[in-house]
């Protein structure tokens, strides 16, 4: 089942993918269910927002061996290497990435991303899957050059629109396989199998909860495979997990 969160005349509502048309839910299914309203309205007829607005992004970086290679790392890391993005950077499908002024190499990230659904602390790996919603597609957005001028990444990581996420919740996703992708300008630069990831998805899930408390709607990206590359305004940028679906975003320069 995909559930969206959309926008029609400027009301924000949750709704179930139903080939062309969104069938209308009478609230957040994690507090009021899959109940609806009767409506249905087309999928052409709204804005799609992000999916979920999370108390936290969590982020699993250098967990595929070619990005490790590509980024110069000399050593592989034996656990999850976990850093946040704050949720003021998520944006949804068809909104700007916005190129900030600080940074000349802004790169994109395609990412697999867990979308949990209840309180999930010190999980372990067999019942990780169990406090799973879905998952979505994210663009961990990045400003390389402040990411290696920086001692910490949380700047290069923060910037307003730097976490895309979308298009929708998939909540029958197995990770089993599937080919990530990110295009620029419908040329390709990423593209991998899930299962090159170097720790999997319960781990990842069991992982994150040892160390923090993680509540419904919060996201973890699971990391990004080799091809990042920059993105300049006017580009268009494609993220795609297939049978997820693909995110995409329009590039600006942020304004004078």
């Amino acid at each position: 089942m995909r559930v969206a969160r959309f926008s029609l005349n400027g009301n924000p509502a949750f709704g179930i993918v139903d080939g062309p048309e969104l069938v209308v839910l009478k609230g957040h299914p994690l507090v009021h269910g899959y109940e609806t309203t009767g409506d249905r309205v087309p999928l052409k007829e709204v804005k799609l927002l992000a999916p979920t607005i999370p108390s936290k992004v969590v982020c699993i970086g250098i967990n595929y061996q070619d990005h490790i290679t590509e980024m110069g790392h000399e050593n592989t890391p034996a656990e999850p290497t976990l850093f946040l993005k704050p949720s003021s950077s998520i944006i949804g499908p068809g909104d700007a990435i916005v190129l900030p002024k600080q940074s000349q190499q802004v790169e994109l990230e395609a990412e697999l991303t867990v979308v949990i659904g209840q309180i999930a602390k010190n999980v372990s790996e067999a019942k990780a899957m169990e406090y799973v919603w879905g998952f979505t597609v994210a663009n961990d957005v990045t400003a390389r050059d402040l990411q290696r001028s920086d001692v910490q990444w949380a700047r290069a990581k923060s910037f307003d629109s730097f976490c895309p996420l979308g298009p929708w919740i998939e909540t029958e996703f197995v990770p089993d396989g599937q080919i990530i992708e990110s295009r620029i300008d419908g040329e390709t630069a990423q593209q991998a199998s899930i299962d090159l990831m170097l720790h999997d998805v319960p781990k990842i899930i069991s992982y994150v909860s040892q160390q923090m408390t993680l509540l419904p709607g919060d996201v973890i990206l699971t990391g990004t495979p080799a091809g990042i590359a920059k993105i300049e305004a006017g580009n268009v940028v494609e993220c795609e997990v297939e049978g997820l679906g693909t995110l995409i975003n329009p590039v600006v320069n942020a304004a004078n």
